[in-house]
């Protein structure tokens, strides 16, 4: 017996460190605490009614037989009639006419995939409903609900809904065919190719649910440095074996498209997109995708940038290139986003490049494309301006891209909570329609009322047991989620959110948030402060390189952009210097057109200044890039102290894989900030001020270092 007693002791512990390896993300439904509130719950919820049985319903309903007992620690039955404490979640259509009609009116005002959450009383019952237009909108009112109860909110007296701001709501992977990601530091790629479409792993269920929890709707399986393979008739058998997996969690499946494919698998001598071969083919691989999954979402393009093909091959345009695709899409419904991430190395400045190509083709796309533009101009840095072309193409529908995966913030071991990047650049003002045209206004279509609208962001999902690598790269997923639902969701409130669901509600909460919150500023301070940028190393873009010059282009180079020389630093796009600037509207310009006016953090964007120009600090702005690589590296030293202190709160394996990794960050920072600043100071001739740490080692130490194997080679 006592045997007995100590196996199921062992199996217990095993099940309970299991559960804390971060496998469930913020889908632990862990109990709630016993209290007065769980008191509440248990009366407010004693029995669930579903009416419908589709399969996203039948999702809604295992979550819910999932979430509830296990958060409640009692059993929360399913019900046939009315009672006390029940629990509705159906659409509008299928509910009974007694609650079709206390719903009607705020349903009425959702889109069709919003829901309704409202405490009311039917029959003389106490209930709680979930409803909504489409059985997904339930399904997303029921993972708003569980949420509510993983934060331990009141919810007796609901009357909410909410609809998305954004219609389409993607990632983008950057997942080879052979498994390995592109700028992945989370593993391999959670598709097994290899073993599609018979073997369905539970983990895309589980990569299923954790889109539709936040509200994501749409993936693109594939890299934009596209493999035709894809394309054939065996391997689109494994994308609808995904589809069908993703569907009842409403999120649609899209493809990379190589521009080349006709050539590569259509066996034909040209891929111009107004040859009438080429259209012929296009329409015809249309049609056989859309008879194996009838809702694709439609093709992601990245053409004429990096060596990919593209319709500049044929002396043809980006809109001819799209428009070929779209045609093709049109007739089922499917779209095509259309990437311009475009520079070529005769540019004067890589800045401009996708501003000059795109903008004389605003009004040449077909209805159903899209633009896809990076946030910033240049490459997912740090800290970016919003890219010029953002409002720049009002009578083209823009989907603005941001990068999850941390390919410039650290890689996979710094923690960096990117919410406050996100929001910095949707909540840019671009004045292309007057004030208050944000970027998140062209996005959500609200501007200039396109109906097409969209937003993505590149995963940074593989197949690690806690799915991000980092543990706090989770946080990054969950924030771009719901900002893509509601933009202006504070990211104060979406952290807090996501710390209490993935460490529960604790007095951990607020330090763990103050580490979030201030740790984009901390990295950007140590790597690229004051407007820095590009100034990592060449091809992994791993660790600081600000003396790197070797590369085949010019703009693959970190001098490239810092321009740093004995009398100062900083790339001039001001109209005495590339123009670059002269691409914002004029209300933008007047920012940051004075380098004794502009905001110190894009000065270096925008000015070539001298070491001893003067800053708002009142320091040099030697003295200043000193002070600010120091002030990044104290802050990832405040960082390690924080979470040193919350220890008691924090799963025992969570802790230690984060304090290592803090650990290692601490290390990098010292790094970035010793080796830059070593650099710049035989550039500028000054020393790093007396009182401030020293480089441990010599410059050439730090020059020497070589990382053949870095993830992002």
């Amino acid at each position: 017996m006592k045997k007995t007693k100590l196996l199921i002791l062992f199996l217990v512990c095993v099940h309970a460190a299991l559960a804390e390896d971060g496998y469930k993300m913020w889908l632990r439904y862990a109990p709630i605490p016993t209290s007065t509130l769980l008191q509440q719950y248990r009366r407010q919820i004693t029995g669930i009614i579903i009416y419908g049985n589709s399969p996203t319903l039948r999702a809604a309903r295992e979550e819910l037989n999932t979430a509830l007992p296990a958060m409640l620690q009692s059993p929360i039955p399913e019900i046939k009639t009315l009672r006390n404490g029940a629990l509705i979640a159906s659409p509008l259509s299928s509910l009974p006419s007694a609650l079709k009609s206390i719903a009607i009116k705020e349903v009425q005002q959702l889109d069709s995939t919003g829901y309704l959450l409202l405490s009311t009383t039917a029959n003389g019952k106490q209930i709680t409903l979930i409803t909504a237009k489409d059985d997904i909108g339930v399904l997303y009112g029921v993972f708003a609900l569980l949420r509510k109860i993983q934060t331990q909110q009141n919810i007796l007296q609901l009357k909410e809904w909410s609809s998305p701001k954004i219609k389409l709501r993607l990632l983008n992977h950057w997942d080879n065919l052979n498994r390995y990601v592109e700028r992945g530091y989370a593993g391999i790629s959670i598709w097994n190719w290899h073993t599609l479409p018979s073997y369905i792993d539970q983990r895309y269920i589980d990569y299923a649910r954790f889109n539709a929890s936040i509200g994501i709707n749409g993936t693109v399986l594939n890299n934009v440095n596209a493999n035709a393979t894809v394309l054939t008739s065996e391997w689109l058998l494994k994308v609808a074996a995904i589809a069908n997996t993703l569907r009842p969690y409403g999120i649609k499946v899209f493809l990379s498209a190589r521009f080349s494919a006709p050539i590569e698998i259509g066996h034909l001598s040209t891929a111009d997109p107004l040859n009438d071969s080429v259209r012929a083919w296009w329409q015809q691989k249309a049609k056989e995708i859309y008879q194996l999954i009838p809702d694709f979402g439609g093709f992601l393009v990245k053409a004429n940038s990096e060596g990919q093909p593209g319709p500049q091959s044929y002396h043809r345009t980006h809109a001819d290139g799209a428009n070929l695709l779209a045609d093709a899409l049109a007739p089922y419904g499917g779209i095509v986003m259309w990437r311009a991430f475009v520079y070529d190395p005769k540019a004067t400045d890589r800045f401009k490049q996708a501003y000059e190509e795109f903008t004389p083709l605003d009004g040449s796309f077909h209805s159903n494309v899209m633009v896809q533009v990076k946030n910033g101009p240049i490459d997912f840095q740090p800290r970016e301006p919003f890219s010029p072309l953002l409002g720049a193409m009002p009578k083209t529908p823009l989907l603005p891209e941001f990068q999850l995966t941390q390919e410039y913030l650290g890689q996979g071991t710094h923690l960096v909570y990117m919410s406050p990047l996100f929001r910095e650049v949707l909540q840019s003002d671009t004045y292309s329609n007057g004030p208050h045209s944000t970027v998140a206004a062209i996005a959500d279509g609200s501007l200039l009322h396109h109906q097409l609208t969209a937003i993505a962001g590149v995963s940074n999902i593989g197949n690690e047991r806690n799915w991000t690598g980092h543990p706090f790269g989770q946080a990054n997923w969950y924030a771009f989620g719901r900002l893509a639902w509601d933009h202006s969701l504070s990211s104060e409130n979406i952290g807090k959110e996501w710390i209490q669901q993935t460490f529960g509600c604790n007095q951990a909460t607020d330090t763990i948030l103050s580490m979030m919150m201030g740790s984009r500023e901390t990295l950007v301070n140590y790597m690229t402060p004051l407007g820095l940028h590009h100034i990592m190393g060449n091809g992994h873009h791993y660790g600081p390189a600000p003396w790197s010059n070797h590369a085949p282009r010019a703009d693959w180079d970190p001098v490239y952009y810092h321009r740093a020389d004995s009398n100062g630093i900083g790339f001039d796009r001001t109209a005495t210097g590339s123009g670059a600037l002269l691409q914002y509207q004029p209300a933008v310009q007047q920012l940051y057109a004075d380098s004794n006016k502009c905001e110190d953090k894009f000065l270096l964007w925008f000015h070539h200044v001298s070491w001893q120009h003067r800053m708002h600090s009142g320091r040099t702005l030697w003295q200043e890039l000193c002070f600010k690589y120091n002030e990044g590296v104290m802050g990832v030293r405040h960082m390690q102290q924080q979470w040193n202190n919350i220890k008691q709160y924090i799963n025992q394996e969570q802790f230690h894989q984060v304090s290592q990794l803090l650990a290692l960050q601490e290390q990098e920072a010292v790094w970035w900030r010793d080796a830059c600043l070593s650099y710049f100071s035989t550039i500028s001739r000054l020393a790093i001020p007396v009182g401030m740490e020293q480089p441990a080692h010599s410059l050439q130490y730090y020059q020497q270092l070589h990382f053949p194997y870095a993830p992002g080679n």
